[in-house]
């Protein structure tokens, strides 16, 4: 029966120890959707340089992500679509403080398949319906909320709002012609292949968009995903995320 004891405890022993080399260099990224092609090709070529690191991509809507966070859910490093939601996570003391620094910036803009003239906010109410992700969840989405309201178009608007669950959603809407346009980014705009950009929405209808990136409490402790962090700072991925549509300084 020792015996029997002692062999279990060995094999669990070597277990634990297998699991530990396999997690070993991975990090866990949570990101805004709107920088999921950007991160994609950001984490190949770091990778490229970093062989041994692994990335577990987590992509949705800002403020899904922070619950997510908040309830517990593995993440190293997190990259919100607007201040509010990192705030947020700073409040809860769940990100490293020291850490906090804005990673881009973007800006908004609407755009769709419709043929009608669409070339400012005062065109909207001509429309049938409207993309635009969840104002509670979703920063694009808060970001046209604030827009429509400030253009005085909430009660012209209103029955022509579609509802979607982050950003890319906004856009598939648009992309498949369910809605006459949706409001996105113009990251998300440049890689539509129907949907075409019908106007910039005026920057002084909305706050400026930044993307606030930190480290987690639990990514700050940990030696590759501070590495990670660095180089997010770098040229490397300051030129990617331009490739991309965003701006930096």
């Amino acid at each position: 029966m020792k015996q029997l004891l002692s062999t279990f405890a060995i094999t669990f022993y070597a277990i634990l120890l297998t699991t530990g080399d396999a997690l070993a260099g991975r990090i866990n990224l949570s990101a805004a959707a709107s920088m999921k092609d950007a991160l994609n090709e950001i984490t190949a070529t770091y990778v490229t340089t970093h062989p041994d690191t692994t990335f577990r991509k987590n992509y949705a809507a800002s403020g899904a992500l922070a619950g997510q966070i908040e309830q517990g859910a593995p993440a190293d490093v997190y990259i919100s679509a607007n201040v509010k939601w990192m705030k947020y996570l700073e409040e809860k003391k769940l990100v490293d403080l020291s850490s906090v620094r804005t990673f881009a910036f973007n800006e908004l803009v609407f755009a769709g398949t419709t043929a009608k003239k669409v070339d400012e906010m005062s065109d909207l109410p001509t429309l049938g319906k409207i993309g635009i992700g969840s104002p509670k969840s979703v920063p694009a989405g808060e970001y046209a909320m604030q827009a429509i309201v400030k253009s005085g178009l909430k009660q012209k608007l209103a029955g022509k709002l579609i509802i979607a669950k982050d950003v890319r959603e906004s856009l598939m809407y648009a992309e498949l012609g369910e809605v006459d346009g949706s409001f996105v980014y113009r990251t998300d705009a440049l890689l539509a292949r129907k949907a075409k950009i019908l106007f910039i929405v005026p920057g002084n209808l909305y706050p400026q968009i930044s993307y606030p990136m930190a480290l987690t409490v639990t990514g700050a402790k940990n030696a590759d995903t501070k590495s990670f962090y660095v180089w997010l700072k770098g040229n490397e991925a300051k030129t990617i995320l331009k490739k991309y549509g965003f701006s930096v300084k």
